[in-house]
């Protein structure tokens, strides 16, 4: 409880009464103001339950024990939460990894846990000395929930997502006394929705994903407080504590293989607990989740709250990003400016305009061309509204070459893929899959083979123009070749025995190849229009005939795009006097969508 005074000046005997008045009027006034509570209610009520679920994404049976958690948290809404605590034995550090340093803390009083064989196991409001399996989790929770609370646990997090802060206001009101002069109090961070992959999943179909994912909820990330609990007092009926606390929330938590602290999909949890009894601090008094909300504060206040680039095949360098930006700030944004940076410092400029409400989110596409290998881009909003603005968020951009193939004028051709597997066939998959990421044709796993070391097997898939990948997996992790184990390879062959491509078994858990299969004319064996390009070196004006001309984008070595043109005309003339010296790559895109890339030097 904060102390207050009051100074005052005793004028005259007849005031004396009157000032008397008034300052017990100051003093009652202040107390209310200093002990009225915000967020958590003085009403005498039965306990919330917290269930701290020991489990693991290696452990068969925890889905199992996800559907009775999730029961109970379903059929007492508001009043139930549980807390997935991964650690010990079944709690795998691949991705996503979910160990950290306080899920081994809480784990650690629990003898019964530790090992892992007593995977699914829980602990209800910490009423227990040791987790308790499944079978009585619903048992326990309705005895716990009938238990008349000694407080009230309430609060409020204000999320900052472009400093990464919460801050945290959290409450507690007695509403008759505690057993112990000082109780504990707990803040914990939770997370929702991450996918990745869970022992027998397919058990849970309310999480399960499929292809092997999972939906993993309410897992514990971090603590905010002292592991078991910073010390609050008074603990008497009708005081009021009140605590606040300012949390940087992590980019990534778990080493190796962490995982992202999404800002959209985590919330707080906090509660109250009597003791230290050994290790941990228990029972738990009472609990609650926090209220929360996103801002800065800010009028005008927009962030990137997702940012990935699409998926699919790609035959060329031109990649979509999708931006996820949300308003955080009490206006509407009607506008926005970013520079797109690459590693290399090169900055290419995107406007954007349309209406997002506060709290709204919207997804802006932003079209780059992007340099061969694995490129950071950050994406920077400059501007919004018309006003400055500073926010930056990064992504890693994979941009790889591919092989060509070109099939003439026919329009559909059979193409032979070749597996020559080594020893350890049983190691061995593969897929091959078009543009829009479908499987056309897969294989394997084979068969270990005792008594040799390879075996070929050979596939037929019919293939039109388009862009396609090729991807072959090891499960161990040292390919399919060589020595004792066998030379294996794979090849691609066209229906003429030409090798597209020719790649050997020297590989760790994957190896890919992305094939253009290209057409030279239709199937009316028109030849495909040509185009006229010249002067090369250009210097001033480059000039472009050609028949059905649609579109012109003009790229530099680095991949992007310095002009872009649209034209209807059958000629066209391009001033280069803005453009630096060196290689550029015109693409020309005809009324039919069909592109045609020719390169040219710029020598002004």
């Amino acid at each position: 409880m904060l102390n207050s005074s009051v100074s005052f000046f005793i004028i005259t005997k007849l005031n004396q009464m009157k000032r008397i008045f008034l300052l017990s009027f100051a003093l009652i006034f202040c107390s209310l103001q200093i002990n009225a509570q915000q967020y958590v209610s003085t009403e005498a009520a039965n306990r919330n339950l917290l269930i701290e679920e020991f489990t693991g994404r290696n452990c068969p049976n925890c889905p199992a024990g996800h559907i009775i958690s999730t029961r109970i948290t379903h059929d007492n809404p508001g009043r139930a939460w549980s807390m997935g605590i991964h650690s010990g034995y079944f709690a795998v550090t691949t991705y996503p990894n979910f160990n950290t340093d306080i899920s081994a803390i809480f784990t650690d009083p629990y003898d019964d846990v530790q090992g892992g064989l007593g995977y699914p196991a829980a602990v209800l409001n910490r009423s227990t000395e040791e987790a308790i399996g499944r079978g009585y989790w619903e048992a326990a929770a309705a005895e716990q929930l009938q238990i008349a609370a000694e407080c009230n646990v309430g609060g409020h997090v204000t999320i900052d997502p472009i400093a990464r802060k919460a801050y945290i206001t959290a409450e507690v009101y007695y509403t008759a006394n505690s057993a112990e002069s000082t109780n504990y109090l707990t803040i914990v961070m939770l997370q929702d929705s991450i996918a990745g992959q869970q022992a027998y999943g397919h058990t849970n179909p309310a999480q399960d994903l499929g292809d092997d994912l999972y939906c993993h909820l309410h897992v514990l990330r971090d603590v905010v407080t002292s592991s078991w609990g910073d010390e609050i007092a008074p603990t008497t009926q009708g005081s009021l504590v009140t605590k606040t606390y300012e949390y940087a929330i992590p980019e990534i938590i778990g080493d190796p293989n962490g995982v992202t602290v999404d800002l959209d999909n985590i919330y707080f949890i906090a509660f109250v607990t009597e003791k230290y009894q050994g290790m941990p601090t228990r029972p738990i008094l009472n609990v609650n989740r926090l209220t929360q909300e996103q801002s800065t504060g800010l009028a005008i206040s927009p962030y990137i709250s997702d940012l990935n680039m699409e998926e699919g095949v790609f035959c060329s360098n031109e990649r979509t990003f999708k931006t996820y930006v949300k308003n955080v700030g009490s206006e509407t944004l009607t506008s926005l400016k970013y520079e797109v940076e690459t590693a290399d410092g090169n900055v290419v400029e995107h406007s954007w305009e349309g209406s997002i409400a506060p709290d709204a989110t919207e997804r802006i596409d932003i079209t780059l061309n992007i340099p061969f290998g694995n490129n950071e881009m950050n994406f920077n909003i400059v501007e919004a509204n018309g006003q400055t603005h500073e926010y930056s968020k990064s992504v890693m951009a994979l941009c790889d070459e591919w092989d060509e193939y070109d099939t003439g004028c026919i329009s559909e051709i059979p193409l032979t893929i070749e597996i020559m597997q080594d020893k350890y066939g049983n190691h061995t998959t593969w897929e091959f899959l078009s543009s829009d990421n479908t499987v056309l044709a897969s294989g394997g796993p084979y068969s270990y083979l005792p008594n040799a070391n390879s075996e070929l097997h050979t596939y037929t898939v019919n293939v039109t123009a388009d862009c396609y990948k090729f991807v072959i997996y090891d499960s161990y992790g040292n390919g399919i070749c060589c020595g004792e184990d066998g030379d294996g390879y794979y090849r691609i062959l066209s229906e003429n025995g030409e090798i597209i491509v020719d790649g050997n078994g020297e590989f760790t858990d994957m190896a890919y190849n992305i094939v253009s299969i290209k057409t030279s004319g239709a199937v009316n064996d028109v030849l495909a229009s040509v185009y006229n390009i010249y002067p090369n070196p250009a210097k001033d004006i480059l000039t472009i005939k050609g028949d059905n001309m649609n579109q012109i984008k003009v790229y530099n070595a680095l991949g992007q795009m310095v002009k872009n043109i649209d034209c209807n005309n059958n000629e066209i003339e391009i001033n280069v006097n803005d453009m630096n010296n060196g290689i550029y790559f015109i693409n020309i895109i005809n009324d039919n969508g069909e592109m045609t890339t020719s390169k040219v030097s710029v020598q002004n």
